[in-house]
């Protein structure tokens, strides 16, 4: 079973929850799955919540007649409300369904979707809390879960259970070893729904002036899973977000050979200034930081005006480290690149924050890595707003209503 070749379809459209979509693909395409990303769309490339855009491989039209093993829905609105009206989706999906195949659905899409096509009938299932009265009305049987399997159907809450909803999905498909495999390289908090914590170093205030604007560059090769949670939660904490190719081109092909389309190229972003220069990890996207003369020279410049700048992943290591900009800092990495930091004394930290340096580990630690930096800007008071929001945290259900709590760490 671990062996085999699983094909799994996601389809996506213009107001797709960019984190549910883009961190499910990458997952699954980890364990080895054969994913197709079909726009429901006109066109290839569709406009995602929060700014971002999201190209496909194929229409959704050239996958009708290939049997699946899994049918992923992101939510997102109005994403959630295209994919139920694309006709060719609704037959696939309840053709898997009839067949006994894998079918599944996070955030609005179990209810605004499979609620609508009447796939929740007396199945158990879980979808995002506003979405709840909906979906009780398409007969489902509501469970406080933030990943739900019953049978073939899988369902979860939103962008802040979609990592461990991904996982849940590669033990469907392939087992619980592979899911082990997968997961152990994400950096994945050990209690997810927990308050997040952030080690701060010689704290200073982070100013700007009405509104920060934050640069966070992508190139080929970069980690998909972190570009997105940054940018798609700072763009819900509404930061200016400016996103720069590192490349000859608006589009990467990033690490898991997700297509994403950036706001501009370098050449034009380092005409500009920045609040906050952040930079998301993936192998061959920090080598290509890294060999950037330009993007490099941006970072010494906001490093000597002591404006804050970031990294995660393989870039603390492969950029910062390796052009001095880590001197006299802590700062973490990834897992496997901590050996090449001068100083890891506090390496094994999740989140690093020492005066206007901020620093992480991995795709699992992404979440908590951009909303400490929503943190700093904002205040904790909005880290958690969103959080809860992106259901990060704990959230139940009280008289069908959506109530939060903070469940914090024993650590």
């Amino acid at each position: 079973m671990a062996s085999a070749t699983r094909k799994v379809l996601v389809p996506i459209s213009n107001g797709t929850e960019p984190m549910e979509a883009v961190i499910t693909i990458d997952i699954l395409r980890r364990a080895g799955a054969d994913v197709t990303v079909a726009s429901v769309e006109k066109q290839l490339c569709v406009d995602a919540c929060h700014g971002m855009k999201i190209v496909a491989d194929a229409p959704i039209s050239d996958c009708a007649d290939t049997v699946f093993d899994l049918i992923f829905l992101p939510g997102g609105m109005p994403g959630a409300a295209s994919l139920r009206d694309c006709k060719i989706l609704e037959s696939m999906v309840n053709k898997q369904a009839a067949d006994g195949r894998f079918y599944a659905a996070i955030c609005a899409a179990p209810a605004v979707a499979l609620g609508s096509w009447g796939l929740l009938k007396e199945k158990k299932a879980m979808c995002y809390p506003s979405f709840m009265e909906q979906q009780l009305s398409s007969s489902a049987i509501i469970v406080e879960s933030r990943v739900l399997q019953d049978g073939k159907l899988v369902t979860s809450r939103g962008p802040g259970t979609a990592m461990e909803f991904s996982v849940a999905l590669v033990e469907q498909l392939f087992g619980k070893d592979k899911a082990d495999e997968v997961s152990g390289p994400l950096v994945m908090r050990p209690n997810h729904g927990d308050e997040y914590n952030v080690l701060e170093l010689n704290p200073m205030e982070w100013t700007f002036d009405s509104c920060p604007k934050i640069l966070v560059p992508v190139a080929d090769g970069t980690e998909e899973m972190e570009a997105t949670m940054i940018i798609d939660v700072l763009r819900r904490a509404k930061a200016e977000v400016v996103v720069a190719s590192v490349g000859d081109k608006l589009e990467i092909l990033a690490s898991r050979k997700v297509k994403l389309e950036a706001d501009i190229l370098l050449e034009e972003a380092v005409k500009l200034s920045y609040d906050l220069i952040v930079l998301p990890g993936g192998l061959g996207g920090a080598q290509a930081f890294a060999n950037s003369e330009q993007l490099v020279n941006l970072l010494k410049t906001q490093r000597e005006a002591n404006r804050p700048y970031g990294a995660i992943c393989a870039s603390p290591a492969l950029v910062l480290e390796s052009h001095g900009l880590l001197k006299g800092k802590k700062a973490t990495a990834f897992p496997a690149m901590c050996d090449k930091l001068s100083d890891k004394s506090e390496v094994e930290n999740r989140v690093v924050v020492d005066g206007n340096l901020i620093t992480s580990r991995g795709p699992g630690t992404s979440m908590e890595f951009s909303l400490a930096i929503v943190e700093k800007l904002f205040q904790r008071e909005k880290a958690l707003e969103i959080a809860k929001t992106m259901l990060f945290l704990h959230m139940l259900i009280c008289n069908n209503k959506p109530c939060v709590f903070v469940q914090k760490s024993n650590n």
